[in-house]
């Protein structure tokens, strides 16, 4: 049966002062004969059709318990909703659920995003960077066009992708604690540093350019 809403109340209402049962009105309004006796008591005892406050449903978490969520996954950035739900604990020791846990961690600012990986940058690393991309901004696009980035992205749809994600909150992806360190050969990339061919050379011969390629 659908809910009266607040205008269909006062319709309801109408009909039974001009006189209807609520045998009548029930099916005029479509919905069982007690919500229109209960809808007449509820006038008759509070002179209002609207619904009485509800407090909601209680939380399950107190606020204590919120803060020791957000401290565990402050510690351990890599720490999963999944296993951080199995380990914790709610109002009355019952167990929550790993939706709970994201929800208290949102409304802290900390999101799940997949980790940078590389190397932690120093501030000597983060310097040379900024000179090499300083030497290739006046680059034009003819220029720019010669280059192939070994970058790719992959998307999985009808399952889990297997990564692991990190909490960390905006402007964070490069601290020290949310960095997941590499440092192979991962198809065209050394340190987990992205390289790029450039091509074109007048004799024909490919180099390699990258910000990898730079002491760092």
């Amino acid at each position: 049966m659908p809910r009266l809403s607040e205008v269909d109340c006062h319709h309801a209402l109408g009909l039974l002062q001009a006189g209807l049962p609520i045998s009548e009105v029930s099916l005029r309004m479509n919905v069982n004969r007690t919500t229109i006796f209960r809808l007449r008591q509820h006038l008759h005892e509070t002179h209002t059709v609207s619904d009485r406050p509800r407090s909601g449903r209680p939380r399950c978490t107190s606020q204590r318990q919120d803060r020791n969520l957000v401290r565990n996954h402050m510690i351990n950035r890599f720490l999963s909703a999944s296993a951080s739900s199995c380990q914790a604990r709610g109002r009355n020791n019952q167990c929550i659920s790993a939706n709970t846990v994201r929800r208290r961690l949102s409304t802290s600012g900390l999101r799940a995003r997949r980790p940078y990986i590389g190397l932690i940058l120093t501030q000597h690393h983060r310097h040379q960077c900024t000179l090499w991309a300083q030497e290739h901004a006046a680059w034009d696009r003819i220029q720019w066009r010669s280059v192939v980035f070994s970058d790719e992205s992959r998307f999985c749809i009808d399952h889990a992708d297997g990564r692991v994600r990190v909490w960390r909150r905006s402007g964070e992806r490069y601290q020290a604690d949310c960095v997941r360190e590499h440092d192979g050969w991962n198809g065209a990339s050394f340190n987990g540093t992205s390289m790029c061919c450039c091509t074109g050379s007048p004799r024909g011969a490919h180099s390699l350019l990258a910000g990898a390629c730079l002491d760092l």
